[in-house]
């Protein structure tokens, strides 16, 4: 679907461990560009609707942090997770889940996910707007390859989850390299 499309230009703001900065919160702020997650390298993205929330705590970021060295096998540098969560949110998730393979991305005014189509409202589950669920492999800033969850729209009644699966992403790295190969 986003095959080819270049990725949009986005200032993401983070916030960095950073042992110079004393008491019990050693983190500073640090302003990230979507080049500076992008360039020059061959990565996969996923984007999920929440931080903490069951299907992308339990099986979705799990997946793609067990499953790194996979991933690297096929020719991925990098995996980012993105949310539309702030980066207090994000950080505190990546230590709760221990990850120490998956990069996470705030997105926290939504600028990204939205300049991506891929902003919903989740007014329904008392969420505001976030991202649909999603996975595209990114090769140097331009979309490789999509991996969409079916039906797209505000206030789903459901979180559907398979099509950007780690399972999936990664069985599509596998056969386009036996499809080279062959």
């Amino acid at each position: 679907m986003k095959a080819g499309v270049k990725l949009p230009d986005v200032t993401f703001h983070t916030r960095v461990r950073d042992e110079a900065v004393e008491g019990p919160n050693p983190f500073r702020w640090e302003d990230k560009t979507t080049a500076d997650y992008f360039a020059g390298k061959r990565v996969v993205l996923f984007s999920l609707p929440g931080a903490f929330t069951p299907t992308c705590s339990t099986y979705q970021l799990p997946g793609f942090e067990n499953g790194f060295a996979d991933f690297q096998a096929e020719g991925i540098d990098a995996i980012y997770c993105m949310s539309v969560n702030d980066s207090f949110v994000m950080n505190k998730w990546a230590e709760a889940q221990n990850l120490k393979n998956v990069g996470v991305i705030p997105d926290g005014s939504g600028e990204f996910t939205r300049k991506m189509g891929m902003l919903v409202a989740k007014d329904n589950l008392g969420f505001g707007n976030r991202s649909w669920r999603y996975a595209a492999i990114i090769n140097d800033g331009v979309v490789e390859a999509w991996f969409e969850e079916p039906g797209l729209c505000d206030n789903h009644g459901e979180d559907p989850y398979g099509v950007s699966s780690p399972e999936t992403v990664l069985k599509h790295l596998k056969d386009a390299k036996a499809e080279v190969a062959a």
